[in-house]
């Protein structure tokens, strides 16, 4: 059976956004992520995924987004229904649409 790989948009604490082609499956957000997952939905396509516990468990702080503060590694990804999808968005405009997460802290 071949595995579905997705393109995602992968922001670590302390770096520039990324794209990355990923495994789509629960074990490879979660080791991107570092623990349990948690999605917040930024519109009907698109979601961010993260550790559910970032803070909790002391990860690094990554960034404030859409009136939330994250930790740790954040994956930004596509939906489709209740599935994870390909990131529609290239390198340009994800620096269009997120400017200071192209800039290091």
């Amino acid at each position: 059976m071949k595995k579905a790989f997705i393109k995602v948009a992968v922001k670590e604490p302390g770096h520039y956004i990324h794209l990355e082609h990923i495994e789509n499956t629960l074990e490879a957000f979660q080791r991107l992520v570092g623990g349990n997952i948690e999605t917040i939905t930024i519109n009907t396509d698109c979601v961010i995924i993260c550790n559910d516990e970032g803070l909790l468990s002391n990860l690094p702080y990554n960034c404030r987004t859409f009136g939330a503060d994250f930790y740790g590694t954040i994956v930004l990804c596509g939906v489709d229904g209740d599935n994870f999808s390909d990131l529609g968005l290239t390198n340009r405009q994800l620096k269009l649409l997120f400017p200071m997460w192209f800039v290091q802290k």
